[in-house]
């Protein structure tokens, strides 16, 4: 049975543009929510973002690729520069036998607004013949592809806000199955934008509250929406003995990966819990079904919307029964925001660094319990604790369901 590891992390959030500050502010609680700064917000609703900040996409491309692509592309690209630096992989695998599998819940938003109004505003001739290759949302995949020569399989999921965590998952079922030997797996987003902020609103996901220490509050009473964020996080996947022959640091271990669907509303969670509970038990399972919940971490998908945060609790119940009580919870996104198809590729790195230092980041700006959301969500501050097993849940739009384990690595 092959095993996968992961071999290297890179991170583009709001609380960090690399592994360490993005982990360090995890630790210590800091928030990466504030007013709008990427438009002007007057005629709006939603007034608060979790927007990326101190990027500088020159450190990973020339001045040329930043013109020449999207802003999701520029934070894919940076995200998958850092994974693959810290890996060592890059000349140390067969080009056919590396892949990517790196999605995208919009692509590239930015662009398609703007080369619209040119059309509307210029006409036809003015549209730029850039837009089809800065706007599809395969081209962050596509782009990290000709970055590091993987011409092996080479994917880009979208599976709304479960793409990072699906984009994972099934990078490591083709590891598992042989079909490559490392894979760059991730998810990317980046449309805190007016029309997307617009749409958010006007369906009734976002939180309009202007307190930032009462915006995105997983779990808490008195949440009534997320928030918009934006990002990329990247993981290379390798196979263990791939791995160890060319002496990698190993950071975790996958031990197994559930993905489900609701088949219920294009939006709305099923209360029911039925398949999302399905998910978690699948990769609980699959993982050995043998650690005990109290050395458990879960990485909530943890919203700050009133369905997703009950129907969350109420899978992990159905899944884990009484044991619910006894697992380490927390929810990033109080932090982060919702990085949309960003997150669970973010979610999957705080799981692996929470595993890796024994540490489970804070829900932060948790003040008052909801009696339909009555687990452990780690209130307010890092708690130090011992895991064997680390949990990153996701749930879409759509109704797509998708859960990632990680666990220590066993040495042979």
């Amino acid at each position: 049975m092959r095993r996968i590891v992961v071999t290297g992390m890179g991170v583009v959030s709001p609380v960090g543009c690399n592994l360490e500050t993005f982990w360090d502010s995890l630790k210590n609680g800091k928030s990466g929510i504030a007013p709008i700064t990427h438009f002007d917000t007057t005629d709006f609703r939603a007034k608060l973002a979790a927007e990326v900040k101190d990027f500088d996409p020159l450190e990973y491309m020339d001045k040329n690729e930043v013109r020449r692509s999207d802003v999701f592309v520029r934070y894919a690209i940076s995200a998958a520069s850092q994974a693959v630096n810290q890996s060592g992989i890059a000349g140390k695998i067969a080009p056919e036998r590396f892949g990517v599998y790196f999605g995208s819940g919009i692509g590239g938003f930015d662009t398609f607004v703007s080369e619209h109004e040119n059309f509307i505003n210029r006409g036809p001739s003015r549209v730029s013949p850039l837009f089809i290759t800065k706007m599809i949302s395969n081209m962050g995949a596509g782009n990290i592809a000709i970055r590091f020569g993987a011409k092996g399989p080479c994917l880009s999921f979208t599976t709304a806000c479960a793409t990072g965590s699906s984009s994972v998952g099934e990078a490591y079922r083709a590891i598992l199955h042989g079909y490559a030997d490392a894979i760059i797996a991730g998810g990317v987003d980046a449309a805190v934008s007016p029309l997307s902020v617009a749409g958010f609103t006007n369906c009734k996901a976002l939180c309009e509250g202007t307190d930032v220490n009462a915006a995105s509050i997983p779990f808490d009473k008195r949440r009534s929406g997320f928030v918009m964020g934006e990002g990329a996080g990247a993981l290379v996947l390798e196979e263990y003995e791939h791995a160890k022959a060319r002496g990698a640091v190993i950071y975790g271990e996958v031990g197994g990966y559930g993905s489900t669907c609701d088949a219920f509303h294009v939006t709305a969670p099923d209360s029911s819990a039925e398949a999302s509970s399905r998910a978690i038990s699948d990769c609980y399972k699959e993982c050995g079904g043998e650690v005990s919940a109290d050395k458990i971490y879960v990485n909530a998908h943890g919203t700050s919307t009133p369905l997703n945060d009950k129907t969350e609790t109420a899978a992990l119940k159905r899944a884990f029964g009484e044991d619910a009580y006894k697992l380490s919870i927390s929810s990033t996104k109080s932090m982060t925001g919702h990085l949309l198809g960003a997150a669970g590729a973010v979610e999957a790195i705080a799981s692996v660094m929470a595993l890796r230092e024994g540490i489970i980041p804070p829900t932060i700006n948790y003040v008052e319990p909801d009696e339909e959301c009555d687990l452990n969500y780690t209130p307010n501050k890092a708690v130090k604790k011992d895991i064997e097993l680390a949990l990153s849940t996701s749930l879409g739009f759509g109704g797509h369901n998708a859960c990632v384990g990680f666990k220590k690595v066993r040495e042979d």
